[in-house]
């Protein structure tokens, strides 16, 4: 039987960022993952040799003393990436087709705050109060000052609060309110679903900066890798927890992994979807309201996703990396909700990337979407997929290029879907139970399974944990990680990196 201090489930961000973060302390680890190889969303794939992301694209923080700046920089692994920043004033663009305008929103707090009181002069003082709000939340989150060994997360005011309650209480104008929780799309629940407080602490980084990473998430993998050379770090892909066994006073004595071997370890640091550590723990350990609190738990959106390449000379020379998000309306509640039957909102990220020695104008191109949009085909797997599931595909992809040239008229003649996947590709290749983008729901009053669970040494991490995206899934690391080798540990850790 194999002995390891801690075994991290997963190879997302989160149990990369963990796995590392452990070692790190001097102790040694095995990664598991489902997949054939590590990475998660973070994984980019390659059709006619063109590279495209899976689902990591852009990202806040990097900016030096930014928190992902200060995560990566922690781990060691800042310095093996290569951050390409968005243009600060063009970084992301929001079409509204209910008023037919387009919305340029920079990044920086000074120029946003400006522009939206250039678009919006009557609302400026609701414009101030709004960022003013989400600066002072963040500056009293402790868990997002990696040099604060506190390990109460604590709440406050805005934990009980709404976005859509905060923004009613602002403003009256729709537009802006629709602008204001337009990141909505970063995180997949509607205004009137998620907290203030979460809100705020997952667009901090995109308010000050937006960048994507040189190689995609590809690169972020592959520095994680080299790192890992470092330290006792066992990885193995193709392989999961299967069962535990020996549990005594609460604790599990073995891990029974899908080969066959077993394992023993301190702990075990699950960063996969709570409903599928919920499978995992013995019946008879659980309370039944543990077993209702996760069930309940709700599927963020999900996307419909298309690959695509611009040919030469489309018109978007100077317009390298930028995000274009398209909304049919104002009302992000109803684009946002599982039942709505209208339009969604189409989010267009372009990048350009060597290939071969030749500029590649690429665009991922994500329209909200839900698992009940193609629940009918739940029982099928990729390759055999009935007739219906192609059609409803191919109708999908042109509904999207359709709105997309009704939008950039210089697009029809050089734009080139490559590929597309729906929910339940996603679903499957990512090991998902419902192909949503950002795990389960962050709502008001909502407990989520975070850190350490009914048995005294099994933790939980990941994106459904603490906070959705890169920031959040790497966050829920370092504080689980803190509460495994206690605070003295941890103040040394950030002491002797940062």
């Amino acid at each position: 039987m194999k002995k390891y201090d801690d075994v991290v489930v997963g190879s997302g961000v989160s149990g990369l960022a963990m796995t590392l973060f452990l070692a790190m302390n001097g102790r040694r680890v095995l990664l598991l993952e489902k997949n054939h190889r590590i990475g998660g969303s973070l994984s980019v794939f390659t059709r006619d040799g063109v590279p495209f992301d899976t689902g990591f694209h852009f990202t806040g923080g990097l900016q030096k003393g930014g928190l992902l700046y200060e995560m990566l920089s922690a781990l060691g692994i800042y310095d093996s990436i290569e951050p390409v920043f968005l243009p600060e004033d063009n970084a992301n663009s929001f079409f509204l087709e209910s008023e037919n305008r387009l919305y340029k929103i920079p990044y920086g707090f000074p120029g946003l705050r400006e522009r939206l009181k250039g678009y919006f002069p009557s609302e400026a003082a609701a414009i101030d109060k709004y960022f003013d709000k989400v600066i002072q939340v963040c500056a009293q989150t402790p868990s997002m000052n990696l040099r604060n060994p506190a390990m109460n997360q604590g709440h406050i005011d805005e934990d009980f609060m709404t976005l859509d309650e905060v923004l009613n209480g602002l403003t009256g104008n729709k537009v802006l309110k629709a602008l204001l929780s337009g990141f909505a799309m970063c995180y997949g629940v509607k205004p009137q679903e998620i907290t203030f407080a979460n809100h705020s602490r997952i667009c901090l980084g995109l308010y000050e900066s937006v960048a994507r990473i040189h190689g995609g998430g590809n690169a972020l993998i592959e520095a994680f890798q080299k790192r890992f050379q470092d330290f006792d770090i066992e990885v193995s892909c193709g392989t999961t927890i299967a069962e535990m066994a020996d549990i005594r006073d609460n604790r599990v004595g073995r891990f029974i992994l899908n080969t066959g071997e077993e394992i023993e370890c301190e702990n075990c640091v699950f960063t996969i979807h709570p409903k599928e550590i919920l499978k995992l723990i013995p019946e008879g350990v659980l309370s039944k309201a543990f077993i209702s609190r996760v069930s309940s738990f709700e599927a963020s959106t999900g996307f419909f996703a298309l690959f695509a390449t611009l040919d030469p000379g489309c018109g978007d020379e100077g317009i390298d990396n930028s995000i274009v998000s398209i909304f049919p309306h104002t009302d992000i509640n109803q684009i946002l909700d599982p039942g709505y039957e209208g339009l969604g909102a189409l989010v267009l990220l372009r990048s350009v990337e060597e290939v071969n020695g030749t500029r590649k104008h690429i665009i991922n191109i994500l329209e909200t979407s839900f698992f009940e949009h193609v629940e009918v085909w739940k029982d099928t797997r990729r390759g055999l997929r009935p007739q219906a599931y192609l059609d409803y595909k191919l109708q999908r992809i042109e509904s999207i290029r359709e709105r997309i040239f009704s939008v950039l008229p210089k697009y029809r003649d050089c734009l080139r879907v490559v590929d597309a996947a729906s929910v339940l590709t996603f679903r499957d290749y990512l090991h998902s139970p419902d192909g949503s983008a950002y795990g389960i729901k962050q709502k008001v009053g909502q407990y989520n399974l975070f850190g350490k669970l009914p048995l005294r040494n099994v933790f939980a991490a990941g994106q459904s944990s603490l906070l959705p995206g890169i920031i959040g899934a790497m966050m829920s690391s370092f504080f689980v990680g803190r509460s495994i080798i206690k605070e003295e540990k941890y103040a040394g850790f950030v002491g002797r990196h940062l």
